[in-house]
């Protein structure tokens, strides 16, 4: 807000409280923008520098969102910013380094502060070492503790040298269900971010907005809270108080009509949106939900829906504020003045869930009768690949046929004395974990039920299943013990192995032994609650990878195979030999809704928060004194100083053109920041496990490349190195394998890119479709840029990767539509040069750029590439050389 801006604010009386406020009603057009487009609206008109700029940037939302088109860049300043530790502790590290670079030109290094709230949950850490029994918990977060201390350290060292900063020790739970259950505002004033008010000034009361660095954010769009996953560098930038800048984003409305079926969960309804919106092509767009079919859905079932977002590509998959938000803020602790506000608010600015309101204008409104949901999977290998249950043993079936599988093969192994015959598709882990799910007492209320009736019927998962539990909150695990429900879950072994993400992101620790090894045999399969199930993410011994509600993974537990028709085939037979079937185990909403009546109360959750910031006694013992910049210890092989500022000047020049660069990988479609980014286990023979043996770390203590994430020399070893990673120019091999053109032949990728490096030979990458899908994982573009990689070239990208890659220097140049690598006859080995891109105007001129790629034997392939650099900001974070550097020099 600025003095100039003040003629757009207004009174707001709530609770007995009058606040300062930016209502929107007074810019003609608001009346039929979208949701989303609202909350945009305030943010220019509160953040905006004059009234005139204000007026400009109001007029290019109203404009776009009413004709229901992708508008021009507005800027967008989120009101907190979000981070789970393996995004964190790189951010934080960068934040050190830019201290130090700032003194080093002559600034002051306090400036260098994050200037609004930041919250960091550490729940990407935990690994399910021990799974399936008594003391898992205890002992999965000793061993996290002895793996992490450095990071814990610096952590804690970040929390009492920077303002603004909270952070959630190890075991509290997970970022996003935390966000929804105890940050979220729904609406923030002035007071909540820290913001000093002189005497007799109002609170000014806004939209509750946030980023954060990872995929999952929009988690909170499900109470009403407008945000999105960013990668690492754009969150710092927004941290340090820099605007988001985006285009005016077309907006998909979803209209939902009826009422879920019997036994349907929200999951159901998650997997059916991926399916659906993946299809209809909702990549960068908006989405916002509205009809008569919202007021049957509860705010956490909301919230598992949204939770789902990235899997279809949007930015967002935004709620209205209704009576169900209202009396979600009241059961999870909110104030009455607080909800009050919220309720206010909302109606004054449009924001409130009116059924009779006129209709709002959208780009493309898409239906779903909430009735039409049925039980469902999605599998082997992508979240929007969904399967009716009925339908899940004939697909999995045909993906083996497929893959050429021989269906009749078998294995034997021992287990505890008795031998088993096992084949594709046997069950190694089946988790309940994810804030996907863990968020919506419903659906672990349903999960805890089936338990309990398996246990009951003398039913037992299969014993080569590994059953993991990994709540995303205390409040959850306390409603599933005040239900009465930890009983069963503990008898089919389902006991807390960690409060994090665990298997949803490849923590799931060793499968069993004798499961491992004839994991190249047979496909191995896996069943989680989680929101991601690319190939090699879950485990690196599991091939097949299904989503499914928590419920429908205690089920497939049991079966121990996906070979299984759960809808018919019994699961077991209680002693008198009655078979027993999904059937005769999966709950009524009856039993839910008294379980919910019971036991779903305010006391839960506060009694669940209660000391969510103190930790346990290893936490408390850790921390150094605040201090402007970060000791660093040159034998740590975890926190290392990054080289991003380095013989950086006050002043930008121009990139360096791009003249006779090499190929470093030449891929194909779908391939995932998973694929590109460092993450899971450290291979034992891989450039990054050569690097830790060289700094005497033994192979016992490699943790992964997630908790490494402080240490540029391990991340970028291990670049391209996902075991799954296809890249043709390895010719066969998979991972980070290369053709290194200098020494001519195949050999580990970083290697080879060091060769390069040494020669001075820029490098690029070439892709196929949806280039960097998947995770906001900032390495995906940090990794790639210290190894020297200087474009990438994809048929298209995903939103939040491109960002990325234009935040660390590199160019992304998109094929013009209908031709790719193929149809240009590319195959890896030319020499690629781009012709100049001036940036000095913002956008890149020109927009659509000439590139040459010249053959060993002299000929070119000559075509023309769209320089995805879309808003006149990005084209200075370029010019910068990254949103980095451009950041360090706005604040000296």
């Amino acid at each position: 807000m600025t003095d100039e801006t003040s003629r757009f604010a207004d009174t707001l009386e709530a609770g007995g409280t009058i606040y300062t406020y930016y209502p929107v009603a007074g810019i003609p057009g608001s009346e039929t923008l979208p949701y989303a487009l609202t909350v945009l609206l305030e943010n220019a008109l509160r953040n905006a520098e004059s009234p005139e700029e204000a007026e400009e940037l109001a007029g290019r939302i109203v404009a776009a969102g009413n004709a229901g088109e992708v508008g021009s860049e507005v800027e967008f300043s989120p009101a907190r910013v979000l981070f789970q530790d393996f995004t964190g502790v790189p951010v934080f590290v960068d934040f050190a380094v830019m201290r130090e670079a700032c003194a080093e030109l002559g600034g002051d290094p306090a400036k260098i502060n994050p200037q609004i709230p930041c919250d960091l949950v550490i729940d990407h850490s935990v690994i399910a070492d021990a799974a399936g029994c008594a003391g898992a918990l205890e002992q999965n977060m000793e061993l996290e503790f002895a793996r992490n201390k450095e990071r814990y350290d610096f952590l804690k060292w970040s929390q009492q040298s920077f303002d603004n900063v909270r952070i959630v020790p190890p075991g509290a739970g997970i970022c996003h269900q935390l966000n929804i259950e105890q940050f979220a505002h729904v609406v923030m004033t002035s007071d909540d971010a820290g913001v000093a008010r002189a005497d007799g000034e109002r609170p000014v009361a806004y939209f509750d907005t946030l980023v954060g660095t990872d995929s999952h954010t929009p988690t909170a769009n499900g109470i009403g809270v407008l945000g999105w996953g960013v990668g690492g560098i754009e969150a710092e930038a927004a941290a340090l108080g820099q605007p988001i800048t985006t285009l005016v984003p077309r907006v998909v409305g979803v209209r939902l009509t009826g009422e879920l079926a019997e036994g349907v969960a929200a999951m159901d309804v998650a997997l059916t949106f991926a399916q659906m919106l993946r299809e209809k092509g909702v990549v960068g767009s908006f989405v916002e939900c509205f009809g008569p079919g919202l007021a049957s859905l509860n705010a956490t079932q909301r919230t598992c829906i949204s939770n789902m977002t990235p899997e279809y590509g949007s930015t967002c998959t935004l709620f209205p504020v209704d009576d169900a938000t209202l009396a979600y803020l009241r059961l999870t602790g909110r104030s009455e003045e607080q909800v009050a506000l919220v309720e206010a608010y909302a109606k004054a600015q449009g924001f409130w869930n009116e059924p009779d309101a006129p209709a709002r204008r959208y780009a493309e409104v898409i239906e779903l009768d909430l009735s039409s949901v049925g039980r469902s999977l999605a599998g082997p290998s992508r979240p929007h690949d969904r399967i009716p249950l009925e339908g899940v043993q004939e697909r999995f079936r045909a993906v083996c046929d497929e893959r050429e599988l021989d269906r009749g093969k078998t294995v034997e192994l021992e287990l505890a004395g008795e031998v088993h015959a096992l084949t594709h598709g046997a069950l190694a882990i089946a988790a309940v974990t994810s804030c996907t799910t863990a968020t919506d007492p419903r659906m672990m209320l349903a999960c805890g039920l089936v338990a309990k009736k398996a246990a009951e019927a003398g039913l037992a998962p299969k014993p080569w299943v590994k059953t993991v539990l990994a709540p995303g909150s205390k409040a959850t695990e306390l409603l599933l013990e005040r239900a009465g429900l930890m009983e069963g879950l503990r008898a089919l072994g389902f006991y807390t192995c960690g409060f994090g993400c665990m298997s949803c992101i490849g923590n799931s620790g060793p499968i069993l032994p004798a499961l491992h090894d004839v994991a190249d045999d047979i496909e191995l399969a896996s069943v989680l609650s989680g929101n991601r199930n690319f190939e090699g993410r879950i485990s690196p011994d599991v091939s097949q990878n299904y989503l499914a509600a928590p419920a429908m993974v205690v089920a497939y537990a049991l079966a121990g195979t996906m070979d299984v028709d759960l809808a018919h085939d019994a699961l077991g037979c209680r002693e008198d030999g009655t078979p027993v079937r999904l059937a005769d185990i999966w709950p009524s909403d009856e039993e839910i809704d008294a379980l919910v009546a019971d036991c779903v109360n305010r006391a839960l959750y506060e009694d669940g928060a209660r000391g969510l910031y103190d930790g346990d006694a290893a936490w408390q013992a850790l921390g150094s004194e605040p201090s402007d910049t970060f000791a660093w210890e040159d034998a740590s092989t975890y926190v290392r100083r990054a080289p991003y500022f380095d013989g950086m000047r006050r002043e930008p020049s121009a990139p360096e053109p791009i003249v006779g660069a090499r190929a470093l990988a030449l891929l194909g479609d779908f391939i995932t920041t998973d694929h590109i980014s460092p993450a899971g286990s450290i291979a034992a023979d891989s450039p990054a496990a050569h690097y830790l043996e060289e700094h005497g770390v033994v192979p016992a203590d490699f943790n992964t490349y997630g908790a490494r994430r402080g240490n540029h020399e391990v991340m970028m070893r291990g670049t391209f190195a996902n075991v799954k990673l296809q890249n043709k120019l390895a010719e066969g091999k998979k991972g980070g394998w290369t053709r290194d053109f200098l020494a001519d032949e195949v050999r580990p990728l970083f290697d080879a890119a060091m060769d390069f490096k040494a020669a001075g030979v820029p490098l690029v990458v070439v892709a196929g479709k949806m280039y960097g899908s998947g995770s906001s994982r900032d390495w995906a573009a940090k990794g790639p840029a210290l190894l020297g990689i200087r474009a990438a070239f994809a048929e298209s990208f995903e939103r939040i990767h491109r960002s990325n890659l234009i935040g660390m220097g590199i160019l992304p140049l998109q094929f013009a539509e209908g031709e790719s690598a193929e149809s240009l006859g590319l195959d890896g080995s030319e020499r690629y040069t781009v012709a100049p891109i001036d940036f000095s105007a913002g956008l890149p001129e020109p927009r659509e750029v000439d590139v040459e790629a010249e053959r060993a034997d002299g000929s070119t392939a000559a075509f023309k590439a769209t320089v995805r650099v879309d808003t006149p900001t990005e084209g200075a974070y370029y010019e910068h050389g990254g949103i980095l550097p451009y950041v360090l020099r706005s604040l000296l």
